[in-house]
């Protein structure tokens, strides 16, 4: 048994989850932040046995797209300042990182 944590950019959240329910696959949402630009994510906790860890990448590469976007550094924060970048900066945004867990079992009570 494995336990994905998923970490998924806001603009890409309701397509996969859509898509995770339509194949049976169930998760928990929580709201999270990014610590770099500081914008808006969702982690999903999934929990699969081994053998279904393969469609649940496979659904998240569909459906998580990296994108580049224009960011404010002014509303990211004092720490690009000092870099010298100055006003915006293009970054890559989107798609998904996933950390795969060993679980020793899950049980619903």
């Amino acid at each position: 048994m494995k336990l994905l944590i998923a970490i998924v950019n806001k603009r890409d959240i309701r397509h996969l989850t859509d898509a995770l329910i339509d194949n049976d696959f169930r998760f928990t949402e929580i709201g999270s932040t990014g610590g770099f630009l500081r914008a808006g994510n969702v982690t999903l906790l999934i929990g699969v046995d081994d053998e279904r860890v393969p469609p649940v990448l496979e659904l998240i590469q569909n459906h998580c797209h990296a994108r580049e976007e224009a960011i404010d550094v002014a509303q990211i924060g004092t720490h690009l300042d000092a870099l010298g970048l100055g006003e915006a900066v293009t970054t890559m945004v989107g798609g998904a990182q996933v950390f795969i867990i060993q679980a020793e079992r899950m049980v619903v009570v």
